[in-house]
This record gives C-alpha cells, structure tokens and sequence, in this order.
C-alpha cells in the first residue's frame, strides 16, 4: 500500500480556504455558468428571429457600364425577399443599386446572380441587406 503524500507546510501556498470561501467560488462559478446560458440563448434566439439571411458568394466587373454580383438567400421555404445589391468604387461611393425580387421557393437557400448596371468603374459588388415580402 502507498503512503499518501506529505502535506506542505501550514501557509505556503497561501491560507487554507474556509468552508465560506469555498461557498461563494461555487456561488460564483454557479452564476457565471447561468449567464453564459442565458448570453448563448440571446444570441441563439436573435439568429432565429432574422428571417432572411444573406452571404456574398462572388462578383466580376463587366466593365464602366455593369458589375455582375452572386449572392445566396436563405429564408424559410415559401418566404420571398427582396435584397438590395450596389456596386461600390474604390473610393467606396455607391457606383450602381439594384433591388432584387427572390421569388419564394421550396428549398430554403437559393443563389442569385444579378447584373447590376453602374455608372462607373465598379471594384467590388455586395449585398446590402435583404428584407422577407409580405
């Protein structure tokens, strides 16, 4: 049978905690785990709250006069949405805007790809933000 270990000296490693200390760590910890739940519920209940979600998938750059933009939309099946793409300049002036109807379908995600007309040279093309239709 093995021996258990030596204790180190009274006060080493600072004082001992009493039965209190050690009540109010779990007290603690017990309130730091409630809020954590409640922050990741929040978060998780305004994720489910968005109704239509976008994400830019690419663009490519016509020329002065169109900039191509692909996007995806994720909505509910059956919810339309119509989004709100622009075509930006380098100095990030709005070059071209173009509202797009998303018909409603029965898959929940659909790809996009909209010609946006501009009235400059474009660097980049974007989704500014998608709204579900009523």
């Amino acid at each position: 049978m093995v021996a258990p270990a030596p204790r180190p000296p009274v006060g080493r490693y600072g004082p001992e905690p009493t039965d209190a200390t050690r009540r109010l760590q779990r007290a603690a910890l017990a309130v730091l785990v409630v809020g954590a739940m409640l922050l990741l519920g929040w978060i998780g209940s305004g994720v489910l709250r968005d109704p239509v979600q976008w994400q830019d998938v690419g663009y490519r750059v016509d020329g002065p006069g169109s900039t191509e933009i692909t996007f995806d939309v994720t909505t509910a099946p059956g919810v339309g949405a119509t989004c709100r793409v622009q075509a930006l300049a380098a100095s990030y002036a709005q070059v071209g805007v173009l509202d797009v109807d998303v018909p409603p379908a029965e898959t929940r995600t659909r790809r996009v790809t909209v010609t946006v007309p501009t009235v400059e040279l474009a660097v980049t093309g974007v989704v500014q933000g998608c709204e579900p239709v009523d």
